[in-house]
């Protein structure tokens, strides 16, 4: 009570106001005074409270920071994490995220006063304590984002047990789903198991005299079979997440009689059927069932969820024209429709209704007719993607409301007229990424004296278009520019060489044009291809490539040239060793002639690299086998003599490699080699070496493999920078 003296003077000081504020300062004085005694223990903690504390502690690795903090003080009610109630009892533990190792003791479960225990996010390995589930106690128990192991043995839970929270996801858990042990904690509310390995059938008795059950999520796990229909008596169930499993048949008609679901999630499984029913679930916000094999329609029944605000049907075999319903859907932020058969035309959707809309997705389906004018009027869009469909007419102006946009993927339709569209989509100041390629075909590539726009620009794709022209001097203007592909049209003439302008360029792809000269200097000073040390540059955009893997960050973003199919002339540049930052090179089906750079050995980041179909001749230089990371090497239909280096990564690349160059030899190949024809060929090849490089880059992993376009998956969580 030592805090009531100071607060009642301050009411001393106040005598001069009137009474009612007298009476409001004495009530806040006794209220803190009381919270105050509350909150510090009133004795000292018990010795068996502490006795169970330093079993806990034995229990971990000796460099724990709880070593030291909980042996200062000989009242562990003052320790670092603990709570005690005013009888000295412990009844709170909450250690979340300091670096906890070694192993959960037993000795927890002696707290008989404990309610709630956190220990998540930290390196706990070795089993979870089956006292800790069986406490009669403990109300909150979350161990999630952990090493923990083993199987769940069934365990028959006490009647009395007060377990209404457990968290176990994200550990090493494996075994069938503990039916009896949870099935008896009468007050369970909410059971996270999701991210473990459990095996088995779904749980069919969980909510069984459990009224107040509301979130289940057992994803990431490798559960079968059927989803149980008594999973429909669950009538309070608010959250139920079973995405990332094995399961399959249909959703079952009694589960959409838990009309009190708010969050629905069974994607990444091998579910059939259709949708009918959905309409009776009105309190859905999100709704995710994709890749699954659901067919038939949205149904008309969709505008019955009012409070829907995720819709995620993407990867599916569903089909029909998309309901007018999905209009009265007006709280709708993000729909994923991708990757299935709808077709029709998205003006049947009237867009201005969805203000709120933030990111859709609609790519490769059968939509036919323009781009509806309603849905311009959603200021929110962040992320707009219609590539891969059977769209066509001009852009539209209006799609210069879309004040918020970063991401538009619009790529193969039959979009034309590219002169209008870059006129107005250079006007968006939000914009970072457009995909456009696989339209305009055959037109010409614009040029202007003066260009203004595209001002945060980050990636241009105007690939797969058969465009005419140069290398146009606009894009020189595009100062935040990290990724180009140009790739596939029959662009001609130079690369320009103001090409080192762009500062922040590292992902080149002009491959498959008519590009003719040497390749220019500039063209080695590319600043961010220099330097292997420099900082990581992100495209903060998720990007999948078939069939599951998902980029988020700079391995999903090479740095890389692709020069290749074109029809340059001259050496490789003896500078192509100061790119020690790329990953990949291509420069093959050109007319480079001369040896290849000794310098190449310079860039040991090299993951890939393509000579093939050049006029190249020399030897193969040994600094080639200083490239540890190459995994792809092709110098195949040159001229190049003498023996293949045998050190390094050359021991892996199959003959076809080295296919077309009948002076090389190699044990494998069928012109074998004497040992003087190989010491002569050594020497030469020493005098003759000079320090060049090569410039070039494969086509890869992000935009390449013919994915590039738009391999784009609108998450629901996608940040632009």
């Amino acid at each position: 009570m030592a805090w009531a003296g100071p607060c009642c003077s301050m009411e001393k000081t106040m005598q001069p106001l009137k009474r009612p504020k007298t009476i409001h300062i004495h009530l806040l004085c006794v209220a803190l005074a009381l919270l105050l005694f509350l909150a510090s223990p009133a004795t000292s903690c018990k010795e068996e409270e502490k006795a169970s504390l330093l079993g806990f502690l034995d229990g971990l690795s000796q460099n724990s920071r709880l070593t030291t903090s909980w042996q200062n003080d000989t009242n562990c009610c003052l320790w670092e994490g603990i709570i005690c109630n005013i009888n000295g009892a412990v009844m709170d533990i909450s250690l979340a995220s300091i670096g906890l190792e070694g192993h959960i003791s037993p000795s927890l479960g002696n707290l008989t006063s404990l309610l709630r225990l956190n220990l998540s996010s930290n390196s706990l390995s070795g089993g979870l304590p089956p006292e800790l589930l069986l406490s009669s106690s403990i109300t909150v128990l979350d161990v999630s984002f952990n090493k923990l192991s083993g199987e769940f043995h069934e365990l028959q839970s006490t009647p009395e047990s007060g377990m209404k929270v457990i968290n176990i996801s994200s550990n090493l858990f494996t075994g069938y789903f503990p039916s009896t042990t949870l099935g008896g904690m009468k007050n369970l509310a909410a059971l996270n198991m999701s991210n473990n390995s459990f095996t088995g059938e779904l749980p069919s008795m969980l909510c069984v005299e459990k009224s107040f059950f509301m979130v289940l999520d057992l994803s990431y796990n490798q559960f079968h079979g059927r989803i149980p229909t008594e999973l429909g008596n669950c009538s309070g169930l608010r959250v139920l997440k079973v995405g990332h499993n094995q399961l399959n048949g249909t959703l079952p008609a009694e589960l959409f009689n838990v009309t009190s679901l708010e969050h629905l999630s069974f994607p990444n499984n091998h579910l059939q059927g259709t949708l009918d029913n959905v309409g009776k679930l009105s309190n859905l916000v999100i709704l995710d069932l994709g890749w699954n094999g659901l067919n038939g329609k949205i149904p008309n029944s969709i505008g019955q969820l009012k409070r829907l605000e995720e819709l995620h049907l993407d990867n599916n075999n569903m089909s029909g024209e998309l309901p007018s319903a999905l209009s009265n859907c007006s709280n709708l932020t993000t729909i994923i429709l991708k990757d299935n058969n709808f077709q029709g035309e998205l003006k049947r959707v009237n867009f201005s209704t969805l203000s709120n809309l933030r990111f859709l997705d609609c790519r490769s389906n059968k939509f036919t007719g323009t781009i509806p004018e309603s849905l311009y009027s959603c200021s929110n869009l962040i992320a707009l993607r219609l590539s891969f469909n059977n769209l066509h007419g001009q852009f539209s102006s209006g799609i210069n409301n879309l004040s918020s946009l970063r991401f538009l993927g619009l790529s193969h339709n039959n979009f034309t007229n590219i002169t209008s569209a870059l006129q107005i989509l250079s006007k968006s100041r939000t914009l970072a990424l457009l995909l456009i390629g696989g339209n305009f075909k055959h037109e010409t590539m614009p040029d202007y004296d003066t260009f203004y726009g595209f001002e945060n620009l980050q990636g241009l794709a105007i690939n797969e278009c058969s465009l005419y022209g140069h290398l146009p001097n606009w894009l020189a203007k595009l100062k935040n520019l990290r990724g180009l592909l140009l790739d596939n049209n029959k662009l001609s003439g130079p690369i320009p060489t103001w090409i080192n302008i762009l500062n922040l360029l590292f992902y080149l792809d002009i491959s498959n044009n008519n590009l003719t000269g040497d390749i220019p200097t500039e063209l080695m000073e590319m600043a961010t291809l220099k330097s292997a040390h420099s900082d990581p540059i992100i495209l903060k955009f998720p990007i999948y490539l078939k069939p599951f893997l998902q980029y988020r960050t700079t391995s999903g973003f090479p740095k890389m040239l692709n020069l290749g199919n074109n029809e340059f002339t001259g050496v490789i540049p003896p500078q192509i060793g100061q790119l020690q930052a790329l990953l990949t090179l291509n420069l093959s089906f050109n007319n480079f002639r001369g040896e290849i750079p000794q310098s190449i050995g310079n860039l040991t980041n090299l993951q890939v690299l393509d000579l093939s179909y050049n006029n190249l001749t020399g030897t193969i230089p040994s600094s080639l086998e200083r490239l540890h990371f190459l995994s792809k090497f092709n110098i195949s239909s040159n001229d190049l003599e003498g023996p293949v280096p045998t050190g390094g990564q050359f021991s892996t690349f199959p003959d076809s490699s080295f296919f077309g160059n009948p002076k090389l030899c190699s044990p494998t190949l069928m012109h074998h080699c004497n040992s003087a024809e190989a010491a002569s060929v050594s020497i030469i090849s020493t005098e003759q070496y000079i320090d060049k490089a090569i410039l070039a880059v494969a086509f890869g992993m992000f935009f390449g493999v013919g994915v590039l376009y738009d391999q784009m998956v609108l998450s629901r969580y996608i940040y632009f920078g």
